[in-house]
């Protein structure tokens, strides 16, 4: 694992160990940044159950202006906090130890420009923060939530503010990407703009 591209390309991450978290491969990573392209640049980004950190990391040498890492397992934390002094990036980042859905309660005056969502396999998880994103005030206005699970665990989820605009699947990951629609009211998900199919 390792940072695509930007100020850090090619520094190597360190993975956590074990089986807690949900890895990223750079396969899909090279290919959700391909598809926020130049968006990045400045944005503020929230990696939630944010694992290594290699999504944050990766937007942080993409050029976004900060990020903040939201995670509560202790090896998890370790290695965000290694991956972050590796790559030189540590300075506009901040590591939130703790319950992402507390974090999404009370972010504070944060808000962000884009979310990346990608909890614990097959608990239904991603579905309860998606919903806590839509009810909440993190995301700023036209924020993208971009949840990242298993093919199998896609379902349409009711949403007020968040309207699915596209999907991708690469193999065994499946990415969703949802927009902040100020005043808009919809009660289901729109149909995918567009649909990747790999592996």
């Amino acid at each position: 694992m390792r940072v695509i591209a930007g100020s850090a390309k090619g520094r190597k991450l360190e993975s956590v160990p074990g089986t807690s978290t949900r890895p990223i491969t750079d396969r899909v990573k090279e290919a959700l940044f391909n598809i926020l392209g130049a968006s990045i640049e400045g944005a503020r980004f929230l990696d939630l159950f944010a694992g290594t950190g290699a999504v944050g990391i990766e937007a942080l040498s993409r050029g976004a202006a900060r990020a903040v890492f939201c995670e509560r397992d202790r090896l998890a934390l370790r290695t965000i906090g290694h991956n972050l002094q590796a790559t030189g990036l540590a300075d506009r980042a901040r590591v939130v130890a703790g319950d992402a859905f507390r974090f999404l309660r009370n972010p504070g005056d944060e808000r962000f420009d884009f979310v990346y969502i990608a909890p614990p396999q097959y608990k239904g998880i991603w579905i309860r923060a998606l919903q806590a994103v839509d009810e909440g005030d993190v995301l700023a206005p036209g924020g993208i939530a971009i949840v990242q699970i298993h093919p199998k665990e896609r379902q349409d989820v009711p949403l007020r503010r968040l309207r699915l605009f596209d999907e991708r699947r690469y193999g065994s990951t499946l990415l969703l990407f949802y927009r902040l629609e100020e005043g808009e009211a919809n009660g289901t998900e729109a149909a995918p703009a567009a649909e990747d199919q790999a592996g």
